[in-house]
């Protein structure tokens, strides 16, 4: 798949333009795909390129030949951005899109200009895997609706058409069974798979975490004492949805971010 970039929404200044040098990828989380950063793509667009992916297994890409965790959704964006020749940019993922971001900057290091990581994979080794492994095989809209609302805080109001596009989505051949095989390679039987924290921070590469006091995914305990790390963003009664639950917040800090770098 050397020539063949992962599908991907492209928002924002055309390439090439002045305003497009080291766009803003952004990387979704676990079961998620693309189209969940259009209201924060919406809000940077005006201002810089947005490419948001959909990682292997995800979305368009679920049938992408090598279906895995982060470490196969870093592959795919590495080689997704030497098709596309974007040499730069500033990396946003949220939850396994982080823990994959982060695992791209080990990689190559000189491609990525900043992190903003939303509720990252890969901070601690605690995680609510029971949730994700019931969520990865969940099927009726009922069930997904109870195990939905579970990624929330508790002041978010999940729209119930978001439920119906996810029930129609896990009807498609092959769906369901693709997010059970991925949940397995994020996870280390109750535990989850640590990154090297001190390797990342020795890369010198500009780092932010946004995380909510009610995520009930990831704790928000894996925020502090992080190594290298340039801001911590922590908010009350937000879960482990920051881009959904604080859009413009979320937008606000990633615009520091890549104006600050």
């Amino acid at each position: 798949m050397a020539d063949i970039a992962l599908p991907f929404l492209d928002t924002g200044p055309a390439p090439g333009d002045a305003t497009d040098d080291a766009p803003i990828v952004l990387l979704h989380g676990f079961a998620g795909d693309a189209r969940g950063f259009s209201g924060l793509s919406d809000r940077l667009a005006p201002r810089r390129r947005t490419i948001a992916f959909d990682l292997p297994g995800h979305g368009r890409a679920l049938d992408w030949p090598r279906i895995g965790g982060a470490g196969a959704a870093a592959r795919a964006v590495a080689g997704s951005l030497d098709v596309m020749e974007v040499p730069r940019a500033h990396v946003v993922g949220h939850s396994m899109g982080g823990a994959a971001a982060c695992l791209l900057a080990l990689k190559a290091p000189e491609r990525v200009a900043s992190m903003t990581l939303l509720a990252p994979g890969g901070f601690g080794t605690e995680i609510n895997h029971a949730l994700l492994r019931h969520f990865a095989s969940a099927r009726e809209a009922s069930v997904i609706h109870l195990l939905f609302e579970q990624f929330f805080g508790p002041d978010f109001v999940l729209p119930p058409l978001v439920v119906r596009q996810a029930a129609e989505w896990r009807a498609r051949p092959g769906v369901v069974e693709t997010l059970v095989e991925i949940v397995k390679s994020l996870l280390d039987g109750p535990r989850q798979q640590v990154l090297p924290l001190e390797d990342i921070a020795a890369l010198g590469i500009p780092v932010r975490l946004v995380w909510g006091t009610s995520d009930k995914v990831l704790p928000v305990t894996q925020a502090r004492d992080v190594p290298g790390v340039f801001g911590v963003h922590v908010f009350d009664r937000m879960g482990h949805m920051p881009h959904l639950e604080r859009t413009e917040a979320v937008a606000r800090i990633i615009g520091e971010q890549v104006s600050s770098t």
